[in-house]
């Protein structure tokens, strides 16, 4: 056998020792003793370690890392340069408030990086420039003051982008440049008092919006545009949004809209019309106290509505005429007193009803709900009554009754009232539920609450400065869902003597002559007449010398001349030449200024 040889066998014991000697050379030095690893060294946690730095013995194939929870404020330039297979770095809940633009140099194959809830103001820009592979970045929870332009030019891949709870004062026109494959944006812009439109031109490919805290009073027209494949949009917590222009969603093709906890006291019906495709409505926690009806009907494909904790008094009968897919109502939380089966369009495709936190009057309107109580989902709070107490339909299903409406006591069905004064009309109905009650006037005409004639809530009706034209036959007519009950009443309005009905004929007839103590005018009408003629006459013959003046004037206008020169004999001169023989007389001149 040569030197230097060795069978096999020795070679391989060889290489399996030397392996072993290698791995427990590193295994201490690859998971620092704060923290915690998993048994490929390809994890590490090291989170609440308490740590003010990032450790330096790290396993070069490390995969994840969590850092947070901790204390650490810096991080020096190439921190994590030797990582070139880290693909997820957590830095939440640290006191981080700068980092350079070169912090991340080398993290080629990061997918996800967390920088929420530390104490940063600016990212500046070339930040990510080396993280081309990362899909999420999440800067929640700092106190970011703006996005400058071309923050994230070089995040081609990045899908979520997570930007909640900061001091957002600006977004510049050119800030998400590049994010050409995003596909979520979450945003709180609190110090902002419009929509950033110009930023988001440029997510084409945006796919769900989630715009927080903004201080507007009114969505704009157009605020998306540019935004074609949009599917979800998320407004909440503007206090001082309470309008939407008709054009605000104009270029949207959303499935899922929520507008939650703003200021809006009615539905923005013109905005959603366009809407065909939405399918979950999301208006919860606004002071909306009314669902109108024929309103919603262009949204056929909505299977879900929420309205929670606003102030719900009343959901009109065909409110929801249309919507035949609507599966979902939830209103819980709010002053609703019925729900009927007539708002609904097909009654039975609801499959989830959410009514608890409403103080309902359990009677006949609310007995289609107790027929369905085997297919209806409640949910875990069921709906109870005025009183507190959980809903128990076996024993409530027999009490569920109306009774119709009764006018009554009633006055006379004559009123009579002076020209000029008020007429009140009382109308007092009962019955259960409580009957509305509505006034008609003589043409069957509701009247409403405004105007000179008018009908109170209290169910009276009011007739101010009443006039000879308001005469005729009202109806009080009071109605539930048993039925109604009309009283008929005639106003008469006595006209005052002097306002008799004026005819020309007999104005223009002669009048007798006047007698001693007569009330008759001391003049017919043929005096009358000819002294308007001749005040006429007089008051044309002034303006027509007045004209003709301005006329004159006018056209002498620029030739008027200043100076005057006069000739004349002086007295003296003339006395003398009366006794001489010539025929020649001196004259003298003088030239007079025209002021």
């Amino acid at each position: 056998m040569q030197a230097g040889c060795y069978p096999p066998p020795c070679w391989g014991a060889l290489c399996v020792l030397a392996a072993g000697l290698t791995m427990a050379s590193q295994g201490p030095a690859a998971c620092p003793d704060p923290c915690r690893c998993d048994a490929s060294g390809s994890a590490v946690d090291c989170s609440r370690a308490r740590l003010a730095a990032v450790p330096e013995r790290l396993p070069q194939n490390l995969t994840r890392l969590n850092l947070s929870h901790n204390a650490i404020k810096t991080l020096a330039p190439e921190q994590f340069g030797a990582l070139t297979r880290l693909e997820d770095l957590d830095l939440s809940d640290n006191v981080l408030a700068y980092v350079d633009a070169d912090v991340f140099f080398g993290l080629r194959n990061l997918l996800a990086l967390r920088l929420a809830r530390n104490r940063l103001k600016v990212l500046p820009v070339g930040t990510f420039a080396e993280l081309s592979r990362l899909r999420l970045l999440d800067v929640s929870g700092n106190e970011i003051l703006g996005f400058l332009d071309f923050t994230f030019r070089n995040l081609a891949d990045l899908r979520v982008l997570k930007a909640l709870r900061n001091d957002v004062v600006f977004v510049s026109r050119w800030a998400f440049v590049g994010l050409s494959d995003l596909r979520q944006l979450h945003l709180d812009t609190r110090n902002l008092t419009s929509v950033p439109t110009e930023a988001f031109a440029y997510l084409g490919g945006l796919l769900a919006l989630h715009l927080h805290r903004l201080d507007s009073a009114a969505m704009p027209n157009y605020a998306f545009l540019g935004l074609g494949r949009l599917k979800e949009l998320v407004v909440s917590d503007w206090p001082r949004l309470e309008t939407m222009s008709a054009n605000s969603l104009v270029g949207l093709n959303l499935t899922s809209l929520a507008i939650r906890s703003c200021n809006l006291s009615e539905i923005p019906y013109p905005a959603f019309h366009h809407l065909v495709y939405l399918v979950r409505l999301d208006l919860s926690y606004n002071p909306i106290d009314c669902i109108q009806r024929n309103q919603l009907m262009e949204l056929l494909r909505l299977e879900e509505f929420h309205l929670v904790g606003g102030r719900l008094r009343r959901i009109e009968m065909a409110a929801f005429k249309g919507l035949a897919r609507l599966g979902l109502l939830n209103v819980s939380g709010n002053v609703l007193c019925t729900l009927e089966e007539g708002v609904f369009h097909s009654p039975n495709g609801l499959r989830r009803l959410r009514l608890d936190g409403n103080p309902l009057a359990c009677d006949c309107r609310l007995l289609w709900l107790a027929r369905r109580r085997l297919t209806l989902d409640f949910g875990e709070s069921p709906p109870t009554c005025g009183s507190p107490g959980r809903w128990d339909f076996l024993k409530m299903a027999e009490m569920l009754t109306c009774q119709s409406p009764r006018i009554g006591p009633r006055q006379a069905n004559v009123a009579r009232v002076d020209q000029g004064h008020a007429a009140v009309l009382h109308c007092n109905a009962e019955g259960r539920p409580s009957p509305s009650v509505t006034w008609l006037n003589p043409k069957r005409t509701a009247l409403t609450d405004i105007g000179r004639v008018r009908a109170l809530a209290n169910g009276t009706l009011e007739v101010r400065y009443a006039q000879p034209q308001d005469a005729g036959t009202y109806r009080c007519v009071a109605s539930n869902a048993a039925g109604s009950d009309t009283w008929p009443v005639e106003l008469r309005v006595r006209a005052l003597a002097s306002n008799k009905p004026f005819h020309l004929k007999s104005w223009l007839a002669a009048s007798p002559p006047s007698t001693v103590g007569s009330r008759e005018p001391p003049f017919d009408v043929k005096t009358l007449l000819i002294a308007a003629s001749i005040g006429f006459l007089s008051f044309f013959s002034s303006v027509s010398v007045c004209f003709l003046a301005m006329l004159f004037w006018s056209k002498g206008k620029g030739q008027i001349k200043h100076t005057a020169n006069i000739a004349y004999v002086p007295r003296t001169a003339a006395s003398s030449n009366n006794g001489g023989t010539g025929n020649y007389v001196e004259t003298s001149k003088f030239t007079m200024k025209l002021m």
